[in-house]
Formats: C-alpha cells, sequence, structure tokens
C-alpha cells in the first residue's frame, strides 16, 4: 500500500477524477489502481474562488516497490503507515463486582461499550433519561421554559455533546489508534463513513441521537446494565479504596472499580467529592457569549462565493480557516455551509478565541440549574440554519474567581449565569455587538424595565420583557434560538476586563473576516460551560489517589469535546482491563 499526500482536485470533482489525479502523481494507467482509501480530506481556499480539495490518499497498485524507487525524492508518496488500535490483553486479577461507570457522556459511553465487548459486563448509571425522553424535556424546556434539573441539555444519555454541533474533531495526539477507533465505532453505529477522513468531521445532533441510542442497545445486548434517573449521590471509600457508590441517596451499590464520565456540569457531584476528600483542583477556562452572523456572510469570506452542494457533509481546514468539506468522494463533492476559526490576543494578555463553530446553527438555551441561564451552540446534520454562530470566549485563570477553593471556579460560573437569567427573566438574553460595544466603551449600562415582550424564536414587538430594544429590528439578521429570548443589556453580564477583551478581540476578528465586528452581530449569553472548571486528580494508571477511582473525560478535566472525551473513556476502559480479568470472583 502506498500513500499519496497533497492531492488536490477541484470542488465538485468526482471519484473517478480523483483516482486520475493520483494515477498521474504515480505515472501509472488509473485501471492499475487496484483501491482507493482516502485517509484525510481538507479545503485549500488560497486562491479562492477556486476552489480545492486536498486529499491524503491510500492506494494499492502492482509492483509497489518497484514504483517507489521509480518515484524516489518524491516527498508526496511513500509507504503506507496505518496505526491499527488494539484493546489489551486481560489482566489476571478477579474483580469482586463488575466497574461501576457514572455519566453516559461520550465517555462514559465508549468506557462502558468496550468494557462490555470484552466481556467485563459493566454497569452505567446516568442521572438523566435515555435519549429518547430527554429530547422531549428538552424540547418541552425550550418551549415553555420549565427546566428539569436532571434532564436537559447538559444531563442524560449522551451527555452534553448530544445537544450540539456533534464536531468529532480533536488536537490530541493518536499514536495508538484510539482517534481512528473512536470515529469507526461511530460509524458502526450509524455515522456516515465520511467521519474518518474529513479534517473536521461532524454527525449533527439529529444523527448523534441515534448513534447514542444504538450503541447503549449493543451494550445491553453484551452484558452490560444501563440504568437511567440513577444519580450517585455518595461515593463509599474504605482505607483509601472505593467500596461502593449510593445511587439517588438510597440504593447501595457495591464496587471496587469505578469511572467518574460525570461532565463538567455536574456540580453537586463536585461537591460530594469535595467532601469526601477526593483530591481536585480548579483549573482555567473561558467564558464569553454566542455571536450570530449570516451563514451566507462566512461562506463569501471562506469560499469567496456561496457554499454548495450538500451541506450534511462534515467540516474541513482551509489555509484561511476552517470550512465544510464536502460529500463522500464516491460522488459529485461539493461545498457546505462554511465554518471559521479566529483567534486574538487582547491588550491585557487575556486569550480571545472562538469555539464551538456551528455553521448553519442555533444558539440553546443549556442550562441545568434553577435561576441560572447557559447558552451553547447546534447544528443539525444538514448544517442548513440561515446564521453562523460561535462562541467567543476570552481566558480566565484562578486569579478572577477571587478563591483558591477547588470549586471556586464553579462559583464563578454560577455567578454568570444568575446575571444571564436575571436579565433575560430565564429567557436568552440578546443585544446587537454595535450596542454592546458602545455600552463596554462608554462603561455606560442600560437600566432593566418592564414592558413588551419578543416572541420565542422571533420579533412581534422589538420591545422585550427586559424594556430593551433591538436597535435594528429592520436587520435581515435575527436571532435563531432554540429557547426563548429578549433584547437586554448583555455588557452586564461578564467582568469589565472580559468584555474589553471581548470587544478587543472581536474588531480584531473584523480585519480578519469581513463584517465580522458589524454593528448588527448578534450577541447571546452567557457562554460559561466551554470546559470544566475542575481537575479530579489522577496517576499513570489513570486512577485518584482514591485506588479504584478513575476520573475520566471533560468533567474531570481531561477532555475537549466528544472525541477526546471518548478516547479517554476508551483509556479508562484500557486501564482497567490491564489489571482486571472480565471474571467476577466467585
Amino acid at each position: 500500500m502506498l500513500r499519496i499526500n497533497q492531492v488536490k482536485v477541484k470542488a465538485g470533482h468526482t471519484e473517478r477524477e480523483l483516482r486520475k489525479k493520483a494515477a498521474d502523481m504515480l505515472r501509472i494507467p488509473a485501471g492499475e489502481i487496484r483501491s482507493l482509501t482516502i485517509v484525510r480530506q481538507s479545503i485549500d481556499a488560497r486562491k479562492k474562488p477556486e476552489i480545492f480539495y486536498s486529499y491524503t490518499l491510500d492506494v494499492e497498485v502492482p509492483g509497489e516497490e518497484k514504483l517507489l524507487r521509480r518515484l524516489k525524492g518524491r516527498l508526496q508518496i511513500a509507504r503506507a503507515d496505518m496505526v491499527k488500535y488494539r484493546f489489551p490483553e486481560p489482566g489476571t486479577r478477579k474483580p469482586e463486582h463488575p466497574p461501576v461507570i457514572v455519566g453516559m457522556g461520550p465517555a462514559g459511553l465508549f468506557c462502558g461499550y468496550y468494557l462490555a465487548l470484552y466481556g467485563y459486563r459493566p454497569v452505567l448509571l446516568e442521572r438523566g433519561k435515555c435519549v429518547e425522553e430527554r429530547q422531549k424535556d428538552v424540547e418541552r424546556f425550550w418551549e415553555t421554559g420549565i427546566l428539569d434539573p436532571a434532564s436537559n441539555v447538559q444531563f442524560g444519555e449522551g451527555g452534553a455533546g448530544t445537544f450540539s454541533d456533534g464536531k468529532l474533531n480533536t488536537l490530541v495526539k493518536d499514536k495508538d489508534g484510539r482517534n481512528r477507533e473512536v470515529l469507526e465505532t461511530f460509524v458502526k453505529f450509524g455515522a456516515k463513513e465520511s467521519i474518518c477522513y474529513e479534517a473536521k468531521p461532524h454527525i449533527g445532533t439529529d444523527v448523534l441521537r441515534g448513534i447514542v441510542r444504538n450503541m447503549r442497545r449493543e451494550i445491553l445486548a453484551l452484558g452490560g446494565q444501563v440504568r437511567f434517573e440513577s444519580q450517585m449521590t455518595e461515593v463509599h471509600i474504605q482505607e483509601g479504596h472505593v467500596t461502593g457508590v449510593v445511587i439517588n441517596g438510597e440504593e447501595f451499590l457495591p464496587c471496587g472499580q469505578l469511572v467518574l464520565a460525570i461532565g463538567h456540569s455536574a456540580r453537586d457531584t463536585f461537591q460530594m467529592l469535595y467532601e469526601k476528600q477526593v483530591p481536585m483542583e480548579a483549573k482555567d477556562f473561558a467564558v464569553g457569549l454566542r455571536v450570530e452572523h449570516p451563514q451566507a456572510m462566512i461562506d463569501e469570506s471562506q469560499y469567496g462565493r456561496a457554499g454548495t452542494g450538500d451541506a450534511a457533509s462534515g467540516e474541513g481546514e482551509t489555509e484561511t480557516g476552517d470550512a465544510a468539506p464536502g460529500e463522500d468522494a464516491a460522488e459529485s463533492v461539493g461545498l457546505g455551509a462554511a465554518a471559521y476559526k479566529v483567534a486574538a490576543r487582547a491588550s491585557s494578555g487575556r486569550g480571545v478565541y472562538s469555539f464551538c463553530m456551528c455553521p448553519g446553527g442555533y444558539v440553546v438555551n443549556a442550562s441545568s440549574e434553577p435561576g441560572m441561564t447557559a447558552v451553547n451552540g447546534m447544528s443539525y446534520s444538514g448544517r442548513d440554519g440561515r446564521n453562523a454562530n460561535s462562541a467567543i470566549i476570552v481566558s480566565v485563570s484562578r486569579s478572577d474567581f477571587g478563591s483558591a477553593h477547588p470549586l471556586a471556579g464553579v462559583e464563578f460560573q454560577r455567578s454568570l449565569e444568575r446575571r444571564a437569567y436575571e436579565l433575560g427573566g430565564g429567557k436568552i438574553p440578546v443585544q446587537r455587538y454595535g450596542a454592546f460595544r458602545k455600552a463596554v466603551e462608554t462603561g455606560k449600562k442600560e437600566s432593566a424595565g418592564t414592558e413588551g415582550e419578543a416572541e420565542r424564536n422571533g420579533i412581534a414587538d422589538v420591545k422585550t420583557a427586559g424594556g430593551h430594544k433591538d436597535s435594528m429590528p429592520d436587520s435581515p439578521l435575527q436571532p435563531q434560538c432554540k429557547g426563548m429570548f429578549c433584547w437586554a443589556d448583555v455588557s452586564r453580564i461578564l467582568p469589565e476586563e472580559c468584555n474589553e477583551a471581548f470587544v478587543e478581540g472581536m474588531e480584531s476578528f473584523g480585519r480578519q473576516i469581513r463584517g465580522f465586528d458589524r454593528d448588527d452581530a448578534i450577541l447571546l449569553g452567557v457562554e460559561s460551560r466551554t470546559s470544566s472548571p475542575v481537575r479530579i486528580g489522577r496517576d499513570e494508571t489513570l486512577q485518584s489517589e482514591i485506588r479504584g477511582l478513575y476520573p475520566c473525560g471533560e468533567g474531570a478535566g481531561y477532555a475537549g469535546g466528544i472525541t477526546s472525551a471518548a478516547m479517554d473513556g476508551l483509556r479508562a476502559a484500557e486501564a482497567i482491563a490491564v489489571e482486571f480479568s472480565p471474571d467476577i470472583q466467585a
């Protein structure tokens, strides 16, 4: 098998054209290529509006050694070297009880699936509901504002990523093949095959829900247990080792191996673990606001023209930012809704950058605690919404939290979410960027009033419950939300120094993407759940000082997205398997 890098073909190409290009680079007839596999697909938009796909391909041809010698010195061609993932051989110690996994986000789900696959019969505990029931609760919350603290955008089967864009890109190094293994597992349970080679693959919330359901069914078929509405309310520890957990404050479940895949929003669980003296510390993260622009504006900036073809394809890399690649190369490959990635450093030294960019997506009310409002971004697989949105976030550190307490970051998040809730009266507070910038630059904050109201997902009366008006009611750019919203003075949510850094960042991004700092851009708050505010300590065996306790995934501070969390869950499964046999003591 030979690997060919930097195979460039025009967007809109067919598989035949891709095969011919590969053959030309090998200087052989196209008919001699026995097989062709796409390893990576990205976009080269340096000559926009002429757009190219850039591929890395693995091809099988006759006489490969002779061909390599003939093409010696051509750096684009080499012998293929694909790392194949291998689950470890099982250990010899027989556990007294099956392993218990707390949380069914990507980390818990993948840990549970691989333990079940290799005969460990794990027990998965999830405080929320199955994805089918959870979806109903989330949609009810968006329609009525009535929150279920145990079943919402943050809690329930699939974790917070289930109601997101479903991005599967990661910066985690992958010398052991876990990244590829995770992607292939997603394909096995319903994702399109192209996620295995797209530079920045995505699934979409609608497809991801089905994958989550299919993985759960397979865990059950393999002998695992899945228990919904089963919150771990206490950990039992004896002589420095986990001995079991309490479920819903009443049922004791014995276990010697406990995987904590609790997610970054399990604040009550963090508190319980702190009281149990599980070692943890506050960690830096970032906070900010969601920003909406017309998707057509982003397409024009990234492509030099409108996106074409099926927007359901993933997002790929460009030389000028991020953009969406295309469909499977077996058909004509077009461009989908474009993405971007921007970053700057404010004069204060704070980093300002885009996070969780959602082409053609929605801003969603992602709250999980009463009296608090948090937002996130979400896209369907088609990415066909009229707006693009991204969190524009500002770095914050432990010095901003006002305390050295391990849970000080949690309280910092809560303080921002309370302000957002108060501003919107439970709705998502929304403001135009021009008004926000003026408020930050002048230091003048608007006062709240009581008259008027904006309709959910649209504006019938530009006055709102907060008493503020849409300063540009005739702008074609209007909020694209899941959940009720109202116009308010969003500049009152973040600390002053974060607001100032945010404005500096927006102005910088306006020089990178024309129109990014337009006055009618829409800001929505608050984006406070970018990553865990806590890191739970673990050693090289992935265990805490409390033996048998495996902090895992994003909530424990070891991942930042669906794929990296899934990979960490896989590592936790490996750590248990290396030491223990799947056979339980008789």
